[in-house]
């Protein structure tokens, strides 16, 4: 019934698990998931996460927080294996001048890294952009215009969903969509046009609202889509359908 469209499984929090998870998300009715690696080792534990009952995909990149510490080291692992077609999109990368946990330079140099990794490989890319929406804009405007991108977790404002969707993006609503505080981004998620919106849980992260300061996982990805039906005023099936429809149409698979 759902794809979780972000995940990390791969992480150490959640790879150890990887059984006890996938009963659960079966049962929730999830269908698949595609797992977000952001570094060597969590690459190396999304292999394993393929071939089992319950399909996992792969996504690959540093992020932003994490390009100064390692950036470097990744991004031939990364390069590598989306050349050998072992990843459906290239991610999450972006831009974070919330946390700057890396140089805002130093970000801007791997954007533009994984911009050419995609063109090169004919792969979308999964944007993280907290409040560097017009950096990520301008950029995207002189090195990927006209090319598929989503950003993933979206908690901008509707002028920034609306720039994002202009050129031709996906936006991606997390655990957050749930939270009691965000009816600004509910407003942002009824803007949105149906075709153009996925969910995601971002496990081990942002546990929608029922669940909050639990460890995420991807059997509460339901709670999230219950919500947007909410929003959307639609029926959780119709929805449900036109949201795995957007995820197969993003990720071609």
């Amino acid at each position: 019934m759902y794809i979780d469209s972000h995940a990390h499984l791969s992480s150490e929090e959640l790879f150890p698990k990887w059984k006890e998870l996938q009963q659960r998300a079966h049962m929730a009715g999830i269908e698949a998931i595609v797992n977000i690696c952001t570094d060597e080792l969590s690459l190396q534990q999304g292999r394993k996460l393929q071939g089992g009952s319950l399909p996992v995909y792969l996504t690959a990149a540093t992020t932003p927080h994490d390009v100064e510490k390692e950036g470097d080291s990744f991004f031939p692992l990364v390069e590598q294996a989306a050349h050998h077609q072992e990843l459906i999109a290239i991610g999450e990368t972006g831009l974070d001048y919330y946390y700057e946990h890396s140089p805002k330079e130093l970000q801007k140099e791997h954007l533009l890294r994984y911009f050419h990794l995609s063109v090169q490989t004919n792969l979308p890319i999964i944007f993280h952009c907290r409040n560097a929406f017009a950096d990520l804009f301008s950029l995207s405007d002189l090195s990927y215009a006209k090319k598929p991108a989503l950003i993933h977790c979206f908690t901008g404002t509707i002028e920034e969903a609306k720039q994002a969707l202009d050129r031709g993006w996906y936006l991606s609503f997390s655990g957050i969509l749930t939270f009691k505080k965000s009816e600004n981004l509910r407003q942002v998620a009824k803007y949105a046009p149906l075709d153009r919106i996925l969910i995601e849980t971002d496990a081990p992260f942002l546990a929608p609202q029922t669940k909050r300061g639990k460890e995420n996982e991807p059997s509460f990805l339901p709670e999230t889509a219950y919500t947007l039906s909410l929003v959307k005023d639609l029926p959780l099936d119709t929805l449900a359908e036109q949201l795995k429809a957007n995820t197969r149409a993003f990720f071609s698979f």
